[in-house]
């Protein structure tokens, strides 16, 4: 899970996880902190003793988790509210298989919480102090969006940066004057499949047709990982040089797709290189921007 923090108001709290999509969790620890910074745990465990806080968690896990046991959750809530009940988050955890609540260790280490529990535990410290933790989440949630499209918008120019040199070769060796401008463009369709069948194993029309999309505004290298637009622009390459000599098509369709398969495996066995490689477009992106 990625790791990042949120500023809300001086105070400094940790989220981790999949923030754009929703699937994020924020630390309960830190947000404790506020009301009491040498004793965050107690803030916690004070906050789960309430029957309103069991009833909370116990439905919100009814609706996100199917594993979720309603059994031991029923006596958490039964005893609830009573003096003589304690619960931590290790204990509701280990006990009803809960998903929204996570104990880590570490560096990253303590509670954390699903930002719709988050915001209901920043609610019962301080109605206020929640308002803060909200609008800086927002802004993490927009910069992370950004980042994102910025990765986007990598791949598709790794995308395009043979593709020059392909139509090139294309426009030289295989279009010639006796064509008409619907067999000349088809004729590029009909490489750019070459590279599709050599790298994805289906041409772009296959493609559109088992996503049941109509037209042709939905590319397929759109779709693409970082790793396949990076063998792509290798194909790309080498399907220039196999035509200025002349290769025939099927010929060359097996000569990319040997080569495909063989870098992609080859990738996948370096992933640190990968994970380089695309941090740095992204940083070049952001400079060049």
């Amino acid at each position: 899970m990625k790791n990042m923090k949120i500023d809300a108001n001086g105070t400094e709290i940790r989220v981790m996880g999949d923030i754009v999509n929703e699937d994020a969790y924020i630390s309960l620890t830190d947000i404790a902190k506020y009301k009491n910074p040498d004793n965050a745990f107690i803030v916690v465990a004070n906050w789960m003793r309430n029957h309103s806080t069991i009833s909370f968690l116990g439905l919100w896990e009814q609706i996100h988790n199917p594993n979720f046991k309603p059994i031991e959750f029923d006596r958490f809530k039964a005893e609830s509210g009573d003096n003589a009940f304690t619960l931590t988050p290790q204990q509701w955890i280990k006990a009803t298989d809960a998903i929204g609540i996570i104990s880590k260790s570490g560096r990253y280490g303590g509670t954390y919480a699903h930002t719709d529990i988050a915001f209901e535990f920043a609610s019962w410290i301080s109605p206020e102090f929640k308002l803060y933790i909200i609008k800086d989440y927002q802004r993490l949630k927009k910069d992370e969006a950004d980042r994102l499209a910025i990765g986007w918008d990598v791949k598709r120019e790794l995308s395009k940066i043979n593709y020059r040199i392909h139509t090139d070769a294309v426009k030289e060796f295989l279009i010639t004057p006796t064509l008409s401008q619907q067999e000349m463009a088809y004729t590029y369709a009909s490489e750019a499949d070459i590279l599709n069948m050599a790298l994805f194993g289906k041409t772009a029309s296959q493609w559109r047709s088992e996503k049941g999309i109509k037209g042709k505004n939905s590319n397929i290298r759109d779709f693409a990982s970082a790793e396949e637009l990076v063998v792509l622009i290798n194909l790309e390459d080498t399907n220039a040089d196999l035509i200025r000599r002349e290769v025939p098509k099927i010929e060359r369709l097996k000569i990319l797709r040997e080569k495909a398969y063989r870098q992609l495996e080859l990738l996948k066995k370096n992933q640190d290189t990968i994970e380089t490689l695309k941090k740095n477009l992204i940083e070049d992106t952001e400079t060049n921007s």
